[in-house]
């Protein structure tokens, strides 16, 4: 082997190990949760030094979609790849990221209390286990489908909570699902006899929380997208939202259009653009002692 072969070969050896050092980590989660009864799962996303660092850091929670798990985001969804890139590009603050399982539509629903258990476990668990902020501004949800529509419940009936949001090819339609969507036969919406209850969908979906943000002085900034070949019709419901909000905060919910379906091709084209997008309103890390001492001042 050449001189120059053999530098070659230590220069990519060197900038391997480099991105290997700059990447962020994931890990899987359980904590025993009194509201389902159950161990509740989630997946996590640790920024690149965080087990060195002395910072307390901005949160997402980043929802799956119907049928889906606490993995997607990360084995489907370029997750990891995608958030060490634009935090090394200065896009994004380094951040951890919440990716949540659940067997409902993040909802109260006839199967399980999804949104009990996150509002009154998940966050808290989070809060007190890993380094992060737990305050408003420094806390932002998303999610694909079914955890669109549970990000619009989540920002609109708690606008205290999160910062930002993003809902991707969010499945809030309204009035009721089109025929072919899962929340027909989802154990979420299901009644004792096996037949969709349709006031619990009206109950339970966005329309049902727009009066009460409305009359709120907190604005949540929401950034919409969807496949212009969805095949549930993604983009008209967005627009919807958007018609809904665009008076109450007309720069603050942008809708972005891509070319495609109700697929994961359409959700990774558009994460980047959508963490981009929390990424201007989250805070940045800031330093324990200082948390510590907001702490003791609340006290």
């Amino acid at each position: 082997m050449t001189i120059k072969r053999v530098f070659a070969v230590l220069l990519g050896v060197s900038l391997l190990s480099g991105l290997a050092a700059r990447a962020g980590e994931v890990t899987y989660h359980r904590f025993p949760s009194e509201v389902l009864g159950r161990e509740y799962p989630y997946t996590l996303y640790l920024p690149e030094g965080y087990r060195e660092s002395n910072l307390a850091y901005p949160v997402l929670y980043l929802l799956h979609g119907s049928f889906g798990s606490e993995r997607d985001w990360v084995e489907r969804g370029n997750l990891r790849q995608t958030a060490d890139r634009l935090i090394r590009e200065g896009a994004l603050p380094p951040m951890v990221i919440v990716m949540p399982g659940s067997e409902s539509w993040w909802i109260d629903g006839h199967n399980e209390p999804a949104r009990t258990a996150f509002l009154e476990e998940l966050m808290p668990h989070v809060e007190a286990t890993w380094q992060v902020v737990p305050q408003r501004e420094w806390r932002a949800i998303a999610g694909l489908s079914a955890g669109g529509f549970g990000t619009l419940n989540f920002i609109l009936e708690r606008p205290d909570l999160f910062a930002a949001a993003a809902a991707l090819s969010p499945a809030s339609y309204h009035p009721l699902p089109p025929k072919n969507s899962s929340a027909w036969r989802h154990p979420a919406f299901l009644d004792a006899q096996g037949v969709f209850d349709v006031e619990l969908w009206q109950q339970r979906n966005y329309t049902a929380h727009l009066d009460g943000y409305l009359a709120s002085e907190q604005v949540v900034p929401l950034y919409l997208s969807a496949g212009r070949r969805d095949t549930y019709h993604a983009v008209h419901h967005a627009r919807l939202v958007r018609q809904a909000l665009r008076p109450y905060q007309p720069e603050l919910v942008p809708l972005e259009e891509f070319d495609g379906g109700h697929t994961w091709r359409v959700w990774r084209a558009s994460l980047p653009n959508a963490l981009a997008w929390i990424s201007r309103f989250v805070q940045q890390p800031v330093p324990l002692e200082v948390l510590a001492e907001d702490a003791a001042v609340q006290e």
